[in-house]
């Protein structure tokens, strides 16, 4: 954080005439939150760095945007154009993550050391409405989205096993060939089959369009960002909101369309699979639970453990075909990359779930429940499967930011041709009242 912070300094110090460089808000530790700003045009765009801990590429993405910008007249000057690049929208859980941030760049150092805040602590999400928001961060990001009116807003996110992928609010058409172009140039796999996206229109191979806001419970609201957030929030000025998926570890099994040879054994695999890895975490809680009270971080690292383990078992019923009680929300038709992406997911929460764990062993400075021999055996198991069973191998990070800078490039360039013609009174079926509180219904 701090090095990101110092080097958007020194580049307004090369170029103060085209650069400057303001606070916009402050986060819930007192970090403040940067706004790099490039060029002095009229229209504006809002690029997102950071707005989840564990996805630090972003802030590589943002500077090398702006060092395309002061390079390239036609970004700015030639298209009335400002670029305005918030650093990081939580600074205070990408810090916790520079734990691993330094490397090595290994699965196990990674998980060991992962931190995301609870789902009701990231600053994206806006569970009872924008009028209702606490967290800070979020409030400075809404407050910067008024002020701005941005034709674009690129929120830069990262997967850390899988693929590339774009979810937009309006279609840019145009943008998937370009994705593919950069993709293919850079050694980056598309995820072809997103798990974010399962039940989303595709708009073109990788590209998927997000749903209005809809009502409905915390596990959809987790795993399909299924509620108001601040991607919408801009809608009624015209924005068009696209979320920039870049991978650290690529898996090529993402990017296969081709049809499955057994969907439904794949599926009972992958289900029986997440409900055997949860109760063993589930057990592994039960044990140390009594002895957290009086470690450092409890809360804010159970949070997201109990969040974590709360959808795991509903997943696992709603990839199962053989739990359909004819109630349940059918799932699509499914290729190949639809069930390596539902794969590595279900890994996902339970390495996530069992790096939390260790870390809340850690923090009690012993181990009285000797689960710390357990936690490390999954932890490496599971790594081994990402790594020998899904083929998951290093992106390096100049190859990932410039994938992310080269799509939010593309983006630009199609909005900025499209939004002069694009309706400015928003979308049927989808207004700017409150959602009901997901946490609650």
């Amino acid at each position: 954080m701090d090095e990101l912070g110092a080097r958007a300094a020194a580049l307004v110090t090369r170029r103060p005439q085209d650069a400057r460089l303001r606070r916009v808000g402050t986060s819930r530790a007192g970090t403040p939150l940067w706004l790099l700003s490039v060029g002095h045009g009229s229209r504006h765009v809002l690029v997102v760095a950071g707005p989840h801990a564990n996805e630090p590429v972003g802030g590589a993405t943002a500077l090398r945007l702006a060092e395309r910008a002061l390079a390239d007249p036609r970004l700015t000057e030639g298209a009335d154009t400002t670029w305005n690049l918030l650093l990081c929208l939580d600074p205070d859980g990408s810090r916790r993550n520079e734990r691993w941030l330094c490397g090595p760049y290994t699965l196990g150092h990674y998980f060991r050391n992962f931190f995301r805040p609870g789902f009701l602590e990231q600053p994206e999400w806006l569970p009872e409405g924008a009028d209702a928001v606490v967290l800070p961060e979020t409030r400075a990001l809404l407050d910067l989205q008024d002020e701005l009116r941005p034709f674009l807003q690129c929120s830069l996110h990262g997967v850390d096993v899988g693929g590339g992928f774009v979810e937009l609010t309006r279609d840019l058409p145009g943008l998937a060939r370009r994705v593919a172009h950069s993709a293919a140039r850079l050694g980056i796999p598309r995820e072809l089959g997103a798990y974010d996206t399962l039940y989303w229109p595709t708009v073109g191979p990788a590209v998927y369009r997000i749903p209005p806001p809809r009502r409905g419970d915390l596990a959809a609201a987790i795993t399909e960002a299924a509620v108001e957030s601040t991607w919408f929030h801009p809608h009624r000025y015209g924005t068009v909101t696209a979320i920039v998926e870049a991978p650290m570890w690529g898996v090529a099994a993402v990017e296969d369309a081709s049809p499955p040879a057994d969907r439904d054994a794949v599926l009972r695999t992958v289900s029986a699979t997440l409900r055997h890895d949860t109760l063993l975490l589930d057990g592994v809680l039960d044990r140390i639970r009594p002895h957290l009270a009086a470690a450092p971080d409890t809360a804010s690292l159970l949070a997201p453990v109990d969040d974590y383990l709360l959808v795991c078992p509903g997943l696992a019923d709603a990839w199962d075909p053989d739990t359909d009680d004819g109630r349940a929300r059918p799932l699509p038709a499914l290729n190949t990359a639809h069930l390596a992406a539902l794969r590595i997911s279900g890994r996902r929460l339970a390495l996530r779930t069992a790096g939390l764990l260790h870390q809340l062993v850690r923090g009690t400075g012993r181990d009285p429940a000797d689960a710390l021999p357990d936690l490390d055996r999954l932890i490496d198991e599971w790594c081994a499967d990402y790594r020998d069973g899904c083929g998951a191998r290093w992106i390096p990070v100049a190859r990932q930011a410039e994938y992310q800078a080269r799509v939010v490039l593309s983006a630009f360039e199609l909005a900025d041709r499209y939004a002069r013609v694009r309706s400015r009174s928003g979308e049927s079926g989808w207004g700017t009242e409150a959602a009901v509180p997901m946490h609650r219904e």
